[in-house]
Protein backbone atom coordinates (compact mmCIF):
# COMPACT_ATOMS: atom_id res chain seq x y z
CA UNK A 1 0.00 0.00 0.00
CA UNK A 2 1.37 3.42 -0.94
CA UNK A 3 2.19 5.78 1.87
CA UNK A 4 -0.87 7.73 2.96
CA UNK A 5 -0.92 10.33 5.68
CA UNK A 6 -2.36 8.96 8.90
CA UNK A 7 -5.19 10.89 10.50
CA UNK A 8 -4.97 9.38 13.99
CA UNK A 9 -2.34 7.59 16.09
CA UNK A 10 -3.22 5.32 18.97
CA UNK A 11 -3.50 1.67 19.90
CA UNK A 12 -5.90 -1.26 19.73
CA UNK A 13 -6.80 -2.58 23.16
CA UNK A 14 -7.29 -6.35 22.84
CA UNK A 15 -7.73 -7.46 26.45
CA UNK A 16 -4.34 -6.85 28.03
CA UNK A 17 -2.68 -6.70 24.61
CA UNK A 18 -1.96 -3.24 23.21
CA UNK A 19 -1.28 -2.88 19.48
CA UNK A 20 0.13 0.50 18.35
CA UNK A 21 -1.58 1.51 15.12
CA UNK A 22 -2.06 4.39 12.71
CA UNK A 23 -5.46 5.22 11.25
CA UNK A 24 -5.57 5.78 7.49
CA UNK A 25 -8.57 6.68 5.32
CA UNK A 26 -9.65 3.64 3.30
CA UNK A 27 -11.74 5.62 0.82
CA UNK A 28 -11.28 8.74 -1.28
CA UNK A 29 -13.64 10.96 -3.19
CA UNK A 30 -13.20 11.43 -6.94
CA UNK A 31 -16.08 13.86 -7.33
CA UNK A 32 -15.35 17.10 -9.19
CA UNK A 33 -15.75 20.23 -7.10
CA UNK A 34 -16.71 23.66 -8.40
CA UNK A 35 -16.05 27.20 -7.23
CA UNK A 36 -18.65 29.89 -6.90
CA UNK A 37 -18.09 32.87 -9.17
CA UNK A 38 -19.72 36.17 -10.02
CA UNK A 39 -21.45 35.41 -13.32
CA UNK A 40 -20.96 38.96 -14.68
CA UNK A 41 -17.18 39.11 -14.47
CA UNK A 42 -16.05 35.62 -13.36
CA UNK A 43 -14.67 36.83 -10.03
CA UNK A 44 -14.36 34.30 -7.20
CA UNK A 45 -16.97 34.36 -4.45
CA UNK A 46 -15.24 33.78 -1.11
CA UNK A 47 -16.56 33.32 2.38
CA UNK A 48 -14.91 35.43 5.02
CA UNK A 49 -15.08 34.75 8.75
CA UNK A 50 -16.25 37.94 10.37
CA UNK A 51 -16.87 38.65 14.05
CA UNK A 52 -20.37 40.03 14.28
CA UNK A 53 -19.51 42.11 17.37
CA UNK A 54 -16.46 43.85 15.94
CA UNK A 55 -17.58 43.63 12.29
CA UNK A 56 -14.13 42.60 11.09
CA UNK A 57 -12.56 39.54 9.54
CA UNK A 58 -10.66 37.31 11.99
CA UNK A 59 -7.82 34.84 11.39
CA UNK A 60 -8.10 31.12 12.03
CA UNK A 61 -5.88 31.39 15.12
CA UNK A 62 -8.46 33.66 16.74
CA UNK A 63 -11.33 31.24 16.25
CA UNK A 64 -12.41 28.83 19.00
CA UNK A 65 -15.51 26.78 19.71
CA UNK A 66 -18.50 27.26 21.97
CA UNK A 67 -21.82 25.62 22.79
CA UNK A 68 -24.92 27.70 22.14
CA UNK A 69 -27.44 27.45 24.94
CA UNK A 70 -31.19 27.49 24.40
CA UNK A 71 -31.37 31.23 25.13
CA UNK A 72 -28.55 32.02 22.69
CA UNK A 73 -25.80 32.25 25.32
CA UNK A 74 -22.40 31.07 24.07
CA UNK A 75 -20.49 28.79 26.45
CA UNK A 76 -16.80 28.68 25.40
CA UNK A 77 -15.26 25.18 25.17
CA UNK A 78 -11.48 24.86 24.85
CA UNK A 79 -9.35 21.96 23.63
CA UNK A 80 -8.05 21.58 27.19
CA UNK A 81 -11.60 21.09 28.44
CA UNK A 82 -12.14 18.26 25.98
CA UNK A 83 -8.73 16.68 26.67
CA UNK A 84 -9.49 16.41 30.38
CA UNK A 85 -12.71 14.45 29.88
CA UNK A 86 -12.54 10.91 31.38
CA UNK A 87 -12.78 9.08 28.07
CA UNK A 88 -10.75 5.84 28.04
CA UNK A 89 -10.96 5.69 24.24
CA UNK A 90 -9.27 9.06 23.67
CA UNK A 91 -6.22 7.34 22.16
CA UNK A 92 -7.40 3.73 22.15
CA UNK A 93 -9.59 1.58 19.97
CA UNK A 94 -11.10 -0.55 22.71
CA UNK A 95 -12.50 -3.90 21.55
CA UNK A 96 -15.58 -4.74 23.60
CA UNK A 97 -16.99 -7.83 21.83
CA UNK A 98 -16.77 -10.24 18.88
CA UNK A 99 -19.96 -10.96 16.93
CA UNK A 100 -20.95 -12.57 13.60
CA UNK A 101 -20.77 -10.14 10.71
CA UNK A 102 -24.46 -10.55 9.87
CA UNK A 103 -25.35 -9.05 13.24
CA UNK A 104 -24.30 -5.63 11.93
CA UNK A 105 -27.04 -3.67 10.21
CA UNK A 106 -25.68 -2.10 6.98
CA UNK A 107 -27.58 1.06 7.90
CA UNK A 108 -25.04 1.59 10.66
CA UNK A 109 -22.06 1.61 8.27
CA UNK A 110 -20.18 4.89 8.15
CA UNK A 111 -16.63 5.86 7.09
CA UNK A 112 -14.01 3.15 6.50
CA UNK A 113 -10.38 3.15 7.66
CA UNK A 114 -7.31 0.93 7.42
CA UNK A 115 -5.44 0.16 10.62
CA UNK A 116 -1.69 0.07 10.03
CA UNK A 117 0.76 -1.44 12.50
CA UNK A 118 2.82 1.42 13.95
CA UNK A 119 6.36 0.13 14.27
CA UNK A 120 8.11 -3.24 14.35
CA UNK A 121 6.94 -4.24 17.87
CA UNK A 122 3.32 -3.92 16.70
CA UNK A 123 3.71 -6.50 13.92
CA UNK A 124 3.32 -9.59 16.15
CA UNK A 125 0.16 -8.60 18.08
CA UNK A 126 -1.30 -7.05 14.91
CA UNK A 127 -0.88 -10.36 13.06
CA UNK A 128 -2.28 -12.27 16.02
CA UNK A 129 -5.49 -10.21 16.02
CA UNK A 130 -5.81 -10.46 12.25
CA UNK A 131 -5.49 -14.24 12.20
CA UNK A 132 -7.84 -14.60 15.18
CA UNK A 133 -10.49 -12.62 13.30
CA UNK A 134 -9.99 -14.79 10.22
CA UNK A 135 -10.31 -18.07 12.08
CA UNK A 136 -13.31 -17.02 14.15
CA UNK A 137 -15.13 -15.61 11.09
CA UNK A 138 -16.37 -12.82 13.33
CA UNK A 139 -15.93 -9.07 13.50
CA UNK A 140 -14.77 -7.04 16.48
CA UNK A 141 -16.94 -4.30 17.94
CA UNK A 142 -14.90 -1.44 19.38
CA UNK A 143 -15.24 2.04 20.81
CA UNK A 144 -12.91 4.89 19.89
CA UNK A 145 -12.75 8.68 19.99
CA UNK A 146 -12.17 10.76 16.87
CA UNK A 147 -12.72 14.44 16.08
CA UNK A 148 -14.09 15.33 19.46
CA UNK A 149 -16.58 12.52 19.98
CA UNK A 150 -16.69 8.86 20.94
CA UNK A 151 -17.68 6.53 18.17
CA UNK A 152 -18.56 2.90 17.54
CA UNK A 153 -16.51 0.79 15.13
CA UNK A 154 -16.35 -2.64 13.53
CA UNK A 155 -13.01 -4.33 12.82
CA UNK A 156 -12.71 -6.92 10.06
CA UNK A 157 -9.98 -8.36 7.84
CA UNK A 158 -9.51 -7.14 4.26
CA UNK A 159 -6.77 -9.14 2.52
CA UNK A 160 -3.91 -8.92 5.05
CA UNK A 161 -5.03 -5.67 6.66
CA UNK A 162 -7.36 -4.95 9.56
CA UNK A 163 -10.00 -2.49 8.44
CA UNK A 164 -12.34 -0.53 10.67
CA UNK A 165 -15.78 0.72 9.71
CA UNK A 166 -17.20 3.54 11.72
CA UNK A 167 -20.68 2.64 12.95
CA UNK A 168 -23.55 4.87 13.86
CA UNK A 169 -24.88 4.39 17.34
CA UNK A 170 -28.14 2.39 17.38
CA UNK A 171 -30.13 5.43 18.52
CA UNK A 172 -28.89 7.35 15.45
CA UNK A 173 -30.79 5.02 13.09
CA UNK A 174 -34.23 6.35 12.32
CA UNK A 175 -37.22 4.03 12.49
CA UNK A 176 -38.67 3.65 8.94
CA UNK A 177 -42.09 4.76 10.10
CA UNK A 178 -44.39 6.01 7.36
CA UNK A 179 -41.93 5.10 4.59
CA UNK A 180 -43.46 1.86 3.29
CA UNK A 181 -46.60 2.03 1.08
CA UNK A 182 -49.68 2.52 3.23
CA UNK A 183 -51.99 0.64 0.85
CA UNK A 184 -52.57 -3.09 0.64
CA UNK A 185 -50.92 -4.47 -2.49
CA UNK A 186 -51.19 -8.05 -3.74
CA UNK A 187 -48.34 -9.40 -5.85
CA UNK A 188 -49.23 -12.36 -8.04
CA UNK A 189 -46.99 -15.37 -8.55
CA UNK A 190 -46.65 -14.60 -12.24
CA UNK A 191 -45.36 -11.11 -11.45
CA UNK A 192 -42.80 -12.59 -9.08
CA UNK A 193 -41.79 -15.11 -11.77
CA UNK A 194 -41.18 -12.29 -14.23
CA UNK A 195 -39.23 -10.33 -11.62
CA UNK A 196 -37.09 -13.42 -11.00
CA UNK A 197 -36.56 -13.81 -14.73
CA UNK A 198 -35.44 -10.19 -14.99
CA UNK A 199 -33.03 -10.64 -12.07
CA UNK A 200 -31.59 -13.81 -13.64
CA UNK A 201 -31.22 -12.10 -17.01
CA UNK A 202 -29.41 -9.09 -15.56
CA UNK A 203 -27.20 -11.52 -13.66
CA UNK A 204 -24.21 -10.47 -11.58
CA UNK A 205 -21.57 -7.82 -12.15
CA UNK A 206 -17.98 -7.27 -11.14
CA UNK A 207 -18.06 -4.06 -9.13
CA UNK A 208 -14.56 -3.26 -10.38
CA UNK A 209 -16.03 -2.83 -13.89
CA UNK A 210 -18.41 -0.07 -12.77
CA UNK A 211 -17.33 3.55 -13.11
CA UNK A 212 -18.72 7.06 -12.79
CA UNK A 213 -20.08 8.02 -16.23
CA UNK A 214 -21.21 11.41 -15.01
CA UNK A 215 -17.75 12.37 -13.73
CA UNK A 216 -16.15 11.33 -17.03
CA UNK A 217 -18.68 13.42 -18.96
CA UNK A 218 -17.94 16.44 -16.74
CA UNK A 219 -14.18 16.01 -17.27
CA UNK A 220 -14.64 15.86 -21.05
CA UNK A 221 -16.80 18.97 -20.96
CA UNK A 222 -14.19 20.87 -18.91
CA UNK A 223 -11.40 19.79 -21.27
CA UNK A 224 -13.39 20.95 -24.30
CA UNK A 225 -14.22 24.35 -22.78
CA UNK A 226 -10.60 24.86 -21.65
CA UNK A 227 -9.38 24.32 -25.21
CA UNK A 228 -12.01 26.64 -26.67
CA UNK A 229 -14.04 23.88 -28.26
CA UNK A 230 -17.75 23.37 -28.10
CA UNK A 231 -18.61 20.56 -25.66
CA UNK A 232 -20.24 17.55 -27.24
CA UNK A 233 -23.93 17.31 -26.52
CA UNK A 234 -25.66 14.04 -25.83
CA UNK A 235 -29.29 13.84 -26.90
CA UNK A 236 -31.52 13.39 -23.92
CA UNK A 237 -33.49 10.14 -23.95
CA UNK A 238 -37.12 10.44 -24.90
CA UNK A 239 -39.40 10.32 -21.90
CA UNK A 240 -40.96 6.92 -21.62
CA UNK A 241 -44.69 6.51 -21.61
CA UNK A 242 -46.35 6.04 -18.27
CA UNK A 243 -46.61 2.32 -17.69
CA UNK A 244 -49.93 1.29 -16.22
CA UNK A 245 -49.55 -2.46 -16.74
CA UNK A 246 -46.90 -3.92 -14.42
CA UNK A 247 -46.87 -7.24 -16.27
CA UNK A 248 -46.22 -5.52 -19.59
CA UNK A 249 -43.38 -3.51 -18.06
CA UNK A 250 -41.77 -6.65 -16.59
CA UNK A 251 -42.09 -8.61 -19.84
CA UNK A 252 -40.59 -5.72 -21.83
CA UNK A 253 -37.76 -5.38 -19.32
CA UNK A 254 -36.92 -9.09 -19.64
CA UNK A 255 -36.90 -8.86 -23.44
CA UNK A 256 -34.68 -5.76 -23.49
CA UNK A 257 -32.29 -7.26 -20.95
CA UNK A 258 -31.91 -10.39 -23.08
CA UNK A 259 -31.42 -8.37 -26.25
CA UNK A 260 -28.73 -6.25 -24.56
CA UNK A 261 -26.84 -9.46 -23.76
CA UNK A 262 -27.14 -10.75 -27.33
CA UNK A 263 -29.78 -13.34 -26.52
CA UNK A 264 -32.83 -14.06 -28.63
CA UNK A 265 -35.95 -13.78 -26.46
CA UNK A 266 -38.06 -15.74 -28.97
CA UNK A 267 -35.90 -18.84 -29.01
CA UNK A 268 -35.79 -19.14 -25.24
CA UNK A 269 -39.40 -18.26 -24.61
CA UNK A 270 -40.52 -21.81 -23.62
CA UNK A 271 -37.82 -21.91 -20.95
CA UNK A 272 -38.70 -18.63 -19.25
CA UNK A 273 -40.65 -18.55 -15.98
CA UNK A 274 -43.47 -16.57 -17.59
CA UNK A 275 -44.32 -19.59 -19.78
CA UNK A 276 -44.49 -21.80 -16.71
CA UNK A 277 -46.69 -19.25 -15.02
CA UNK A 278 -49.07 -19.33 -18.00
CA UNK A 279 -49.49 -23.11 -17.66
CA UNK A 280 -50.24 -22.77 -13.98
CA UNK A 281 -52.79 -20.08 -14.76
CA UNK A 282 -54.76 -22.28 -17.21
CA UNK A 283 -55.08 -25.33 -14.95
CA UNK A 284 -57.23 -23.73 -12.21
CA UNK A 285 -59.81 -22.62 -14.81
CA UNK A 286 -60.25 -26.21 -16.01
CA UNK A 287 -61.11 -27.53 -12.54
CA UNK A 288 -64.59 -26.01 -12.04
CA UNK A 289 -65.72 -27.09 -15.53
CA UNK A 290 -65.10 -30.75 -14.70
CA UNK A 291 -67.56 -30.82 -11.77
CA UNK A 292 -70.55 -33.22 -12.12
CA UNK A 293 -73.12 -30.43 -11.79
CA UNK A 294 -72.02 -28.62 -14.92
CA UNK A 295 -71.78 -31.87 -16.91
CA UNK A 296 -75.45 -32.72 -16.34
CA UNK A 297 -76.88 -29.24 -17.02
CA UNK A 298 -74.95 -28.29 -20.15
CA UNK A 299 -75.19 -31.42 -22.33
CA UNK A 300 -76.65 -29.56 -25.34
CA UNK A 301 -73.93 -26.89 -25.26
CA UNK A 302 -71.18 -29.51 -25.01
CA UNK A 303 -72.57 -31.37 -28.05
CA UNK A 304 -72.47 -28.16 -30.10
CA UNK A 305 -68.88 -27.50 -29.04
CA UNK A 306 -67.96 -31.09 -29.95
CA UNK A 307 -69.27 -30.66 -33.48
CA UNK A 308 -67.29 -27.44 -34.00
CA UNK A 309 -64.07 -28.96 -32.68
CA UNK A 310 -64.36 -32.09 -34.83
CA UNK A 311 -64.72 -29.96 -38.00
CA UNK A 312 -61.66 -27.75 -37.25
CA UNK A 313 -59.45 -30.72 -36.36
CA UNK A 314 -60.13 -33.11 -39.22
CA UNK A 315 -56.55 -34.38 -39.40
CA UNK A 316 -56.46 -35.53 -35.78
CA UNK A 317 -59.02 -38.05 -34.43
CA UNK A 318 -61.10 -36.75 -31.52
CA UNK A 319 -59.94 -39.55 -29.24
CA UNK A 320 -56.29 -38.57 -29.61
CA UNK A 321 -56.95 -34.94 -28.75
CA UNK A 322 -58.00 -35.91 -25.25
CA UNK A 323 -54.48 -37.25 -24.57
CA UNK A 324 -52.60 -34.06 -25.44
CA UNK A 325 -51.55 -31.67 -22.66
CA UNK A 326 -51.96 -28.33 -24.45
CA UNK A 327 -55.74 -28.42 -25.07
CA UNK A 328 -58.01 -25.61 -23.91
CA UNK A 329 -60.70 -25.89 -21.28
CA UNK A 330 -63.45 -26.26 -23.90
CA UNK A 331 -61.78 -29.34 -25.43
CA UNK A 332 -61.54 -31.01 -22.03
CA UNK A 333 -65.19 -30.49 -21.31
CA UNK A 334 -66.10 -31.80 -24.82
CA UNK A 335 -64.17 -35.01 -24.22
CA UNK A 336 -66.13 -35.56 -21.03
CA UNK A 337 -69.37 -35.13 -22.93
CA UNK A 338 -68.31 -37.69 -25.54
CA UNK A 339 -67.48 -40.29 -22.94
CA UNK A 340 -70.95 -39.94 -21.41
CA UNK A 341 -73.74 -41.12 -23.79
CA UNK A 342 -76.76 -38.90 -24.27
CA UNK A 343 -79.14 -41.62 -23.02
CA UNK A 344 -77.33 -41.69 -19.68
CA UNK A 345 -77.43 -37.95 -19.34
CA UNK A 346 -81.27 -37.86 -19.62
CA UNK A 347 -81.96 -40.00 -16.54
CA UNK A 348 -79.56 -37.81 -14.57
CA UNK A 349 -81.66 -34.77 -15.35
CA UNK A 350 -84.80 -36.55 -14.25
CA UNK A 351 -83.25 -37.71 -10.98
CA UNK A 352 -82.00 -34.18 -10.35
Amino acid sequence: MRQVRSIWNGAISFGLVSIPIKLVNATESHSISFRQIHTEDGGRIRYRKVCELEDREVAQAEIGKAYEDADGTMIPITDEDLAQLPIPTAKTIEIVAFVPADRIDPLQMDAAYYLSANGVPAAKPYTLLREALKRSQKVAIAKYALRGRERLGMLRVVDDVIAMHGLLWPDEIRVPEGVAPDTNVTVRDKELDLADALMDTLGEVDLADLHDDYREAVEEMITAKASGEQPATTPSPAPGAKVLDLMAALEKSVREAKESRGEDPATKKPETPETKAEVRRISPRATPKQTPGKKSTSTTTKKTTTAKKSQSQSETPPKKTTRTTKKTTATKSTTTAKKTPAKKATPRKRTA
